[in-house]
């Protein structure tokens, strides 16, 4: 099973940028669809971006469209989130998993994830 780290969260401004990095150990990870997810306080988890294995599709929430760009680098076994014109309302843990394509439900064991907090 592959196992998933994240990092590149912290504070910023709104209206500012990250750019988050999901990396994999496991020479498999390339047959992954693989999901960024979030979870604020009180919120249940919800996927804001996913990407096929092979990097052709892409999914986003509604909430995120047009702001966040996920892509992946199968050679470097990493799948990026970049996030640029950050709310508030983006304040969360992001994790990333493994998904089912189809319903967009995680499909693998979650990591620790990493804090992203937006101050308005």
């Amino acid at each position: 099973q592959v196992q998933l780290v994240e990092s590149g969260g912290g504070l910023v401004q709104a209206g500012g940028s990250l750019r988050l990095s999901c990396a994999a150990s496991g020479r498999t990870f390339t047959y992954y669809n693989i999901g960024w997810f979030r979870q604020a306080p009180g919120k249940e988890r919800e996927v804001v971006a996913a990407i096929t294995w092979s990097g052709d599709s892409r999914y986003y929430a509604d909430s995120v469209k047009g702001r966040f760009t996920i892509s992946r680098d199968n050679a470097k076994n990493t799948v990026n989130l970049q996030m640029n014109s950050l709310k508030p309302e983006d304040t969360a843990v992001y994790y990333c998993a493994p998904v089912r394509w189809d319903t967009r439900a995680p499909a693998g064991s979650w990591g620790q994830g990493t804090q992203v907090t937006v101050s308005s």
